[in-house]
């Protein structure tokens, strides 16, 4: 038996992979097993060489294969791999400051943690003990957004909503949570025509579920910036307005940056497109590039605040939250992003990559909508142009799309229609160029399957 046939069939008897079959898997041959990686491009363990597009979960942004992450880890690993209770090290307080100092506005303490779905959850967390701790344990409701994702453990993952059958058999919900519409001019379920009414209408959406429930049981609204699961971009109007209606009814503000903080928008954090500073920020993945876990929930001085004083602490912990060995990679990690240039080479190089991604719209009658800002683009595919009609579930579109790219070596695929596009920072023109050209190819070759002419 062969290394990879061994490897694939271990894993189809033992590995328990996230949202895998492994029935099927096993029977179409799979997993994939990466083993090297460097930028924007792995190997396989029979060779073959990909592009992962979207570098892991849209979070490995320095791109694979930085040794001197690695390096900075193991020099931490060495000296202190943990701490003991009750104590910290020098790479957590000094990956604590370094994103207290980037981060906007009075966003200064950070509590670190392993990853997104934690950072969230002690977002969660913070914001309804902050409104206990001063008098108002009554504001306990929670808005978020239709179409959005906050992770996976158990709080957060009900924030927002997610394709059907994602949280079957996770019964019951919490309660006290409330959904506004996602801000998404393309499909606007408000009616907005235009980015900027679209805006208007789901800040507006917001402001009315915080008066019908009553501002005195409303703790947060939770949004991302840019809504990753789609890319929807809103409408500039959007931010400062929620800011204002968070303002007006005490109300906190909860920006989840786990996907585009540190660099993926073009800034390095997409609410700084708006200007628009949030109460308390989620970030993860690219704090890290994902090399090691390592997230931080960040709340400005006021919330902050609000925990200080003998006994008055926020009751919370993981184990691994402000781990060394994760905290000396993070602060290697920023250190890069920063030396290199990336954040502005995610504004100028994502430009180019929406700019080139707009020629699709010429050639390919399914491409419905072409959308980005910085690193973070999409493709929304439909069956009618003019009727923005989705293709049926039973077309399998998203599976096609998924294998006409894999032949073409992308590591890339669609959901519910959307080419979700969020490659590394580190990404070049010529990359672009490739990716684009194999998109172009696999939708020609799907239109052709479909009997749909080619030219619009």
């Amino acid at each position: 038996m062969g290394y990879t046939e061994d490897l694939q069939k271990t894993a189809a008897r033992h590995l328990w992979m996230a949202n895998r079959d492994w029935t099927e898997m096993a029977e179409t041959g799979g997993p994939t097993v990466a083993v090297e990686g460097k930028g924007l491009r792995v190997t396989d363990s029979d060779g073959n060489s990909w592009i992962d597009v979207n570098g892991g979960y849209i979070s490995v942004g320095v791109g694979h294969g930085r040794v001197e992450i690695a390096e900075a880890a193991f020099e931490q690993a060495k000296k202190l791999s943990f701490m003991p209770a009750g104590t910290t090290t020098e790479a957590t307080v000094r990956v604590a400051e370094k994103i207290a100092s980037l981060a906007p506005g009075s966003l200064n303490r950070v509590f670190p943690v392993s990853g997104g779905s934690e950072a969230t959850e002690t977002a969660l967390k913070i914001v309804r003990a902050y409104h206990g701790r001063r008098g108002q344990p009554g504001r306990y409701k929670v808005i978020s957004r239709e179409g959005s994702y906050h992770g996976a453990t158990g709080g957060v993952y009900w924030l927002g909503t997610s394709a059907a059958g994602y949280r079957e058999g996770f019964e019951p919900t919490q309660r006290g949570l409330l959904y506004a519409p996602q801000p998404n001019s393309y499909r606007c379920s408000l009616g907005g025509e235009t980015p900027s009414e679209c805006a208007v209408l789901c800040a507006e959406a917001v402001e009315r579920l915080i008066v019908e429930n009553g501002p005195e049981t409303v703790a947060a609204v939770f949004a991302e910036p840019v809504a990753a699961r789609a890319c929807v971009v809103p409408g500039d109007e959007y931010w400062p307005m929620l800011r204002e209606i968070c303002d007006r009814y005490g109300v906190l503000l909860v920006a989840d940056e786990i996907v585009t903080g540190f660099g993926q928008t073009g800034r390095m954090f997409a609410v700084e497109h708006w200007g628009a500073a949030p109460d308390v920020m989620a970030v993860a993945k690219g704090v890290v590039s994902t090399y090691l876990p390592f997230g931080a929930a960040i709340a400005t001085d006021e919330v902050a605040d609000v925990f200080a004083g003998k006994d008055n602490y926020l009751r919370h912990v993981f184990t691994a939250a402000g781990h060394p060995v994760c905290s000396a990679a993070a602060l290697k990690n920023i250190e890069i992003i920063e030396d290199e240039n990336l954040v502005r080479n995610a504004a100028e190089v994502g430009a180019y990559l929406k700019a080139q991604l707009e020629t699709l719209k010429a050639d390919h009658p399914i491409v419905g909508d072409v959308r980005g800002i910085g690193l973070m683009c999409a493709v929304e595919l439909v069956s009618d142009r003019r009727t923005k009609e989705p293709f049926a579930p039973e077309m399998e579109v998203d599976s096609k799309v998924r294998e006409k790219l894999r032949s073409r070596g992308l590591l890339l695929g669609a959901s519910e229609g959307v080419i979700a596009i969020g490659p590394p920072l580190v990404i070049t023109r010529a990359d672009v160029d490739e990716i684009v050209h194999a998109i172009d190819l696999a939708l020609w070759e799907i239109e052709g399957e479909m009997g749909i002419a080619g030219s619009v």
